[in-house]
């Protein structure tokens, strides 16, 4: 295989996703560019009413991929709405003019700089809303966390090997660090933002279009994330995009439609962080 310019690697990791589930390729034309393998990576999950892009969220290549597919779609006339992860149910840019800048596009998001830097996200939601395009907050509202630690409702919303899961997911999650009862009502919590997250696509779909959801990988997870939540009748592709060959957490990769590979990020201790 050729060696890919640093430039183009981005572009290279979406035409090559089938090739991370599948294990077999295509001969690509000769003349076929960069931005052309793009698209058809991009087309290949189409149509579908919701598309869930799973990053990771310090890869600076998957905010890129974020970007680089909210464009095609808005300009394509074909993204009903952008959701994030990064900010709550409710705020929306919904009648902003196309014209709005960032600062007034961050007011009607609420958005949090410290927790969700503006730099690798402004990106993609911009180009939504200069395409006429809204942006809606799909998470879980902060004040509602409390409520759901103790909705016990939640704990059948998984079958029982989902739920386990779920639960072991929480526990890696925070470096194995929660006590043991602590683990129930954070699993809670996760199921909540995984429901609130799908409730948001469900209200904002529309015929002929796809709502696009940037969200953590762990959201976009087939098997225990917002897949789970939406209705049964709507077709729902999910991305996982995972930078190197080795996915982190451990999940099976068949718990998504597809994966688009990025290049491996220097190896961290993120539980050693915490720890200290």
């Amino acid at each position: 295989m050729k060696t890919v310019p640093a430039v183009s690697k981005y572009l290279f990791a979406a035409a090559l996703a089938l090739v991370v589930v599948s294990g077999c390729a295509t001969q690509s034309p000769a003349h076929e560019t960069p931005a052309d393998k793009q698209a058809a990576a991009i087309r290949s999950l189409l149509p579908a009413d919701a598309l869930l892009l799973g990053e990771q969220h310090d890869a600076a290549e998957h905010h890129e991929l974020e970007r680089a597919v909210v464009a095609r779609l808005a300009n394509d006339g074909k993204l009903a709405v952008l959701a994030l992860e990064m900010s709550e149910h409710g705020n929306s840019t919904a009648g902003l003019p196309v014209t709005a800048d960032e600062s007034a596009v961050k007011a009607r998001l609420r958005w949090d700089d410290k927790a969700w830097p503006w730099a690798a996200y402004g990106p993609a939601i911009m180009a939504a809303v200069r395409k006429d395009v809204p942006v809606v907050g799909a998470n879980l509202p902060r004040e509602r966390m409390r409520d759901a630690m103790a909705e016990t409702a939640l704990d059948v919303q998984l079958s029982g090997p989902a739920l386990k899961a779920q639960q072991q997911a929480v526990r890696e999650g925070h470096c194995n660090l929660l006590p043991e009862s602590q683990i129930t009502p954070m699993t809670r919590i996760q199921i909540a933002r995984d429901r609130m997250m799908a409730r948001t696509i469900a209200l904002t779909v529309q015929p002929d279009r796809t709502v696009v959801l940037i969200t953590g990988a762990a959201h976009a997870d087939k098997a225990l994330g917002v897949p789970q939540h939406l209705p049964v009748e709507l077709k729902v592709k999910s991305v996982k995009m995972q930078a190197g060959a080795t996915a982190v957490g451990g999940r099976d990769p068949a718990v998504y439609d597809t994966v688009w590979q990025t290049a491996a990020l220097p190896a961290r201790d993120y539980c050693k962080d915490v720890k200290r």
